[in-house]
């Protein structure tokens, strides 16, 4: 062993010698000292499984819910809450339905409950309902005016700004807070029901906004807003690539 060490420097010699004899404790740590339940993988999944076994079961699935409150279970599916399982809002129903008289599920009335989901985030995806649960209906409990079950709004909403509130205060305070929407959109009915499925429409070619912003502009909007010459202004592009029409900007 020694003539084996002769052949190396005498630093890399100490190295493997240090290596040698920390792989010697470890193999001895692995080997002897851990116990075998804390290296059988088998053993812990097994304990892991009977643990979770061993838990009181809580819930008792959408399926248990149907057998009973079958009208309401048909309603949910159809409507916009059907990925929604009931004891999401109901909470763990097991004791329940093994003795519907003596423990009632939870019916969800307080303002801080369905804005969870619903209270206005930007990070949101457009046509995903949102409010702002101060304003809207203030003291109310949702399904004063939301059936939970097949969550329409009591009417179609008649403001833009009902889903788009971002879009609305920041026009409110631009130059353009006097336009309404439909200046510019058309906004088929369809769309109310079917936002991302039914699009407004959005202008198209740079002489709609000539009508105000054009030099020669004649319509009644156009008394005081900014004139440009649209043969030499922004060349080819739709205004609106340049300048966004909910706040436009405007050079002093």
């Amino acid at each position: 062993m020694g003539k084996f060490f002769e052949k190396f420097p005498d630093p890399l010699a100490r190295l493997i010698v240090v290596f040698l004899a920390l792989f010697a404790v470890g193999v001895i740590v692995v080997v002897v000292l851990i116990p075998k339940p804390m290296k059988a993988v088998e053993m812990q999944w097994a304990d892991a499984v009977k643990r979770e076994q061993g838990r009181p079961i809580k819930y008792a699935g959408f399926h248990a819910c149907a057998e009973c409150h079958d009208k309401l279970y048909e309603m949910k599916k159809k409507g916009y809450h059907r990925d929604l399982s009931c004891e999401t809002c109901h909470g763990p129903a097991k004791a329940h339905t093994e003795d519907p008289d003596k423990t009632k599920p939870v019916t969800p009335v307080e303002r801080t409950f369905c804005p969870q989901c619903h209270a206005y985030n930007p990070s949101r995806p457009r046509g995903f309902p949102q409010i702002n649960p101060v304003a809207h209906n203030p003291l109310k409990p949702c399904a004063s005016c939301h059936n939970p079950h097949d969550p329409k709004p009591p009417t179609t909403p008649k403001e833009c700004s009902a889903c788009h509130g971002e879009i609305a205060r920041m026009k409110a305070v631009s130059h353009h807070v006097q336009l309404e929407c439909t200046t510019c959109h058309e906004a088929p009915q369809q769309h109310k029901v079917s936002p991302r499925a039914i699009k407004p429409t959005k202008p198209q070619t740079r002489e709609f906004c000539g009508k105000c912003h054009a030099k020669d502009a004649k319509d009644k909007l156009a008394k005081n807003a900014p004139k440009i010459d649209l043969a030499e202004h922004g060349e080819k592009y739709v205004c609106w690539q340049c300048h966004y029409p909910h706040s436009p900007e405007v050079e002093q």
